[in-house]
């Protein structure tokens, strides 16, 4: 079965489902005028607006909070370092090539998952691709092929993977066995994920700034410690990026289609641009427009990319490490413990990587739990949060070769209906964001509320 699930995993990331994802990116740059380059500093500003008006269960922050809860987590630690150590600093470019169109594949699936989202029998919003797939592509059928996929993805790379590496890292950090972490785990999760959106989107506003800013500060101390090679390590990245890295060290060297290929890979792992799992809480946000909530929701991919990465990326090549042999989270020990004093560059990045994947433990129980709503209604929903807490605990105890492949094959699958989706209504995305632009120019749309 693992090796079904390997081999299916492998071929669906294959190049050409990268080139897709990345193309889309592209193509909705394009014809959305490069809203990511034209309204970044006003998304941001949006970002900490308190909309009075318009429905939805959370704010705006809130809604971004719980993005970033999901997507800034383990690919930011060991996906970055994974990037460098295969594809050299050169990937690093690529990843930021990535992040910046995937910014307008978000805006888009924000846009969209507001545009048609629905007030369940709860009383609570309801949205994602699901129903942009079903009300705006009139397509049923592909609407529950990515609610089923999301669902099953939701327990691998939301649950069990999370729940591992947690343990892994308390483990080897202070020597606990996995029951009692996977126990303490659960329980915690379960405080939270029972209260639904409200308390998962309550915690991400604290946990979320309190774990980058800690990462950041760590991270920052590494690079000036350092600061004397930085410039030698961004000319890296930009030489790197086109030529490829010849053997160096413990390096063995990466063709340029191998720094593209990591580059490329690890920047969609980590940013979710185009996979349909972030316009689902973009969807419960209180906005009286879509476009608003989507230019928040861009902002996710910025500050995940373009930032977290980034400060990860800088770290591992200013200090040389790279050329270590090293790959993953012990290629990050590296980096953080060659600029910070005794053991506190390893706890920092093991007290990154556990509040990383327990916020995405929280953000993805949601992901998933809407999933399931979609295809069996709201009734049973409490049936999915015990179970979600259930596997907390299993995923702390097992060996999870088969659910990361079994995770990787189903987040593919969940690409390929929400892509359709976007580029058959980008006609649609342009001309409401255009009228909304328009509306704000002239003063009949208010900026902020």
């Amino acid at each position: 079965m693992n090796n079904f699930f390997a081999a299916f995993a492998q071929l669906m990331w294959g190049p050409w489902l990268l080139v897709l994802l990345l193309g889309t990116g592209f193509w909705l740059t394009i014809r959305l005028r490069g809203i990511q380059f034209r309204s970044l500093f006003y998304a941001l500003r949006l970002t900490f607006s308190k909309e009075r008006q318009g429905q939805g269960d959370i704010s705006h922050f809130s809604s971004l909070m719980t993005a970033l809860a999901a997507t800034v987590g383990i690919g930011n630690i060991a996906g970055v370092s994974t990037a460098v150590a295969l594809g050299g600093p050169g990937a690093i470019f690529w990843m930021w090539v990535t992040g910046l169109v995937g910014m307008a594949t978000k805006y888009s699936e924000g846009f969209l998952a507001v545009k048609f989202r629905r007030v369940n029998d709860k009383g609570e919003i309801s949205g994602g691709p699901m129903y942009y797939l079903e009300e705006g592509l009139q397509n049923k059928w592909l609407a529950m092929c990515f609610a089923a996929f999301g669902a099953c993805a939701a327990f691998g790379i939301g649950n069990m993977v999370q729940a591992n590496t947690t343990a892994t890292a308390v483990k080897e950090s202070i020597g606990l066995n996995s029951v009692t972490i996977g126990m303490l785990l659960a329980i915690l999760t379960g405080m939270v994920v029972i209260g639904g959106i409200k308390r998962i989107a309550e915690v991400a506003s604290y946990l979320v700034p309190f774990m980058v800013a800690i990462y950041f500060s760590g991270a920052l101390i590494v690079i000036f410690k350092h600061l004397d090679q930085l410039g030698s390590g961004m000319k890296l990245v930009f030489e790197h990026a086109f030529s490829g890295t010849a053997a160096t060290g413990g390096f063995v060297g990466a063709s340029l289609a191998n720094c593209i290929r990591y580059g490329v890979a690890r920047g969609l792992f980590s940013n979710e641009s185009g996979m349909g799992s972030a316009p689902i809480v973009a969807a419960a946000a209180r906005t009286n427009h879509p476009s608003k909530q989507a230019l928040v929701s861009m902002t996710g991919t910025f500050i995940d990319t373009l930032i977290v990465c980034s400060i990860t990326a800088m770290a591992i090549s200013s200090t040389g490490v790279w050329t270590s042999g090293e790959t993953g989270v012990a290629l990050t020990i590296q980096a953080f413990t060659a600029g910070l004093p005794g053991y506190w560059g390893k706890l920092l990045v093991t007290l990154g990587t556990i509040t990383f994947a327990f916020s995405t433990i929280l953000a993805w129980e949601y992901y998933g739990e809407k999933c399931f709503e979609y295809i069996f209604g709201e009734k049973y929903i409490l049936i999915y949060r015990y179970a979600w807490v259930i596997f907390v605990f299993i995923g702390a105890l097992i060996k999870l070769d088969l659910v990361w492949n079994f995770s990787d094959a189903m987040n593919a699958l969940m690409a390929i209906p929400n892509l359709i989706g976007l580029i058959c209504l980008s006609g649609l995305l342009v001309v409401e964001t255009q009228l909304f632009e328009e509306g704000v120019r002239k003063g009949s749309i208010n900026k902020f509320d």
